[in-house]
């Protein structure tokens, strides 16, 4: 699923093309990915709007129109892209929601498997999800102290604490692994039992890497692409994700891959991880 690097990169891809531009009569092709609006309803709420800004919350994509506010959330295969020219055959394929722009581009919400979400907020709505979401990790006002104390109230697994929305905002299990082996942190260790000093290292890894993923465009594994159109780089540089199995880069330790944590992957280094 894409995480806060890749949807903060394909916000920053698409603001330039969107915002002050009006859309025209929109189309979508399916229902299944509509939370809370229907058809009829978002299709005539987009018809006419002007975009005011767009942003990212967490791992979301916002188009604020003013008094209504699209979410978009990618899932593992949705893409949200500006297209300058005809889509071919399979980019139409997978066009879900398909909205003319008043300079004759088109923005294109693509997913193949259809796993995303749409929700049309308005204010009420907007403050709800909003204040359901923990902390930006990218903000200045989230300091090491900040994390102490969303670690400390929690006996879990300080890699499902990182990963709880609740707690922070945009990362997930890529960037979670990544962080936690940066800052030599043992993934299933209690997060409420974290030293001070491996807060600081945490919040300062966890920082650098979205930093670092950001100015590569995002990871892309599968299906993840920029909002225009092209793959993420970030892989290249993973040290533990994908790796299980593999020599640590660090010491060599042969990497270990569990599910045990969590319901996902969680790759860690033994030896480089206490």
């Amino acid at each position: 699923m894409p995480e806060l690097p890749e949807v903060e990169t394909i916000v920053r891809d698409i603001r330039p093309a969107l915002v002050g531009r009006q859309l025209g009569r929109a189309s979508l092709s399916h229902d299944d990915i509509l939370r809370g609006v229907s058809r009829r309803r978002l299709l005539r709420d987009l018809r006419g709007a002007t975009v005011q800004s767009v942003f990212r919350r967490a791992k979301h994509a916002i188009l604020d129109f003013g008094a209504r506010r699209l979410v978009v959330q990618p899932g593992m295969t949705g893409s949200l892209i500006v297209y300058d020219r005809p889509l071919d055959r399979e980019e139409a394929r997978y066009a879900v929601l398909r909205a003319p722009l008043d300079d004759g581009r088109e923005l294109v919400y693509r997913d193949v498997r259809r796993i995303g979400k749409l929700l049309l907020l308005d204010e009420r709505g907007w403050r709800r999800y909003d204040e359901a979401i923990g902390p930006e990790p990218l903000a200045p006002e989230f300091t090491a102290e900040r994390l102490a104390e969303a670690l400390r109230g929690s006996r879990q697994a300080v890699k499902k604490v990182l990963m709880d929305q609740r707690h922070l905002a945009g990362v997930g299990n890529i960037y979670a692994n990544e962080a936690l082996f940066a800052a030599g942190i043992d993934p299933s260790k209690p997060a409420n039992r974290l030293t001070p000093d491996a807060v600081r290292r945490l919040h300062r890894e966890l920082r650098r890497i979205l930093h670092a993923a950001i100015d590569s465009n995002g990871t892309t594994v599968r299906d993840y692409r920029t909002g225009s159109g092209e793959p993420g780089s970030f892989q290249l540089e993973l040290l533990v994700y994908g790796r299980e199995g593999e020599p640590c880069r660090r010491c060599g330790t042969r990497l270990t891959g569990t599910h045990l944590i969590d319901a996902r992957i969680s790759v860690f280094c033994h030896r480089c991880q206490a």
